[in-house]
């Protein structure tokens, strides 16, 4: 089943706490692009880092903790709800 949610980020809010925010699903361990714990698939769009994360990311990877956000993007995420079930 896939639903689409549409949210905006607040203003200094990573794209991980707004995933959290809104219910998503999203393991994480360093919150700051050192594990890759947290890397979600990217669907359409894209972002930036500051700079590169030490993780390793595959094509069509990002990592919500420590990318910015410059362009609505598509992105694979559970909800929570949707896990309990």
């Amino acid at each position: 089943m896939t639903e689409d949610m549409v949210f905006e980020l607040a203003e200094n809010e990573s794209l991980l706490d707004a995933l959290e925010r809104t219910g998503h699903h999203v393991e994480y361990q360093c919150r700051s692009g050192y594990c890759g714990a947290c890397r979600v698939p990217l669907k359409a769009g894209s972002v930036e880092y500051d700079r590169p994360p030490l993780a390793l990311l595959r094509q069509g990877e990002i990592l919500p903790c420590c990318c910015t956000v410059s362009e609505p993007l598509k992105l694979k995420v559970q909800l929570r709800s949707k896990l309990a079930g």
